[in-house]
């Protein structure tokens, strides 16, 4: 009989807790509304890659006001290195105007009025309210969909799903934590590519035989097609 979800959950919450005590949002910023940017700059970008474009960006719009002012091609000089660039670029201007106009140059503190934003989604949302204001979320990004599924935590098809079953595994209080710890131990020792379940602190004991099997297969190097020999 294997574990429930549930002492998977209380197991998983131990070892994180214990490999990845300090977790610093790994995005470089200042306040809530570079934290905002610098998380609407991360999709389909690495931290990595958003930490070096935002000290030109807010050294230029350090504030709504005065981002505002910036041109969407100022904008888009800044980060055109980073995925979508263009549509983030015209969402960031945008953003800092509606800012200005409708919420007196502050970031709003609550999920619907965020996710009205430009260009920032649930996910967005939720960093911010987590890391910014401190309201308990469960943020989840592909990567923590992927450590999810990989320690049977959820079989939700999308981050929504995920997201529901984590909520429910996990105390409320721990959520803004846990979200960091799950990135940090998934870029340290459970990456996308190449993973060898079997040694994994936490997928060695929490995934089931069926997904090693599966993930084994997956990585498994491609045999070459014998070449065709031809006369010539």
């Amino acid at each position: 009989m294997g574990l429930s979800r549930k002492e998977k959950a209380e197991r998983a919450h131990q070892i994180l807790d214990e490999l990845h005590s300090d977790v610093p949002v790994p995005l470089d910023h200042v306040d809530s509304f570079t934290l905002l940017i610098a998380v609407l700059l991360s999709a389909q970008t690495t931290d990595a890659r958003v930490n070096l474009v935002t000290p030109a960006l807010f050294k230029k719009g350090p504030t709504p006001k005065r981002m505002a002012r910036q041109s969407v091609e100022e904008i888009l000089a800044c980060i055109r290195t980073c995925g979508l660039a263009p549509s983030k670029a015209k969402n960031i201007r945008r953003l800092s105007e509606i800012l200005m106009e409708q919420h007196g140059g502050e970031v709003p503190q609550s999920f619907e009025e965020l996710e009205a934003l430009p260009g920032v989604g649930h996910k967005t949302a939720s960093v911010v309210m987590a890391q910014a204001f401190g309201v308990p979320a469960f943020p989840v990004d592909t990567h923590i969909h992927r450590l999810a599924a990989r320690w049977g935590l959820s079989n939700g098809t999308t981050v929504e799903k995920t997201e529901e079953d984590l909520k429910r595994l996990f105390p409320r209080e721990s959520w803004n934590v846990l979200h960091l710890q799950f990135i940090y131990f998934g870029r340290e020792h459970c990456p996308a590519r190449g993973h060898d379940l079997e040694t994994c602190p936490i997928c060695s004991w929490a995934a089931t035989a069926k997904r090693k099997n599966e993930e084994r297969r997956k990585n498994a190097p491609k045999k070459k097609a014998k070449a065709a020999t031809t006369k010539n």
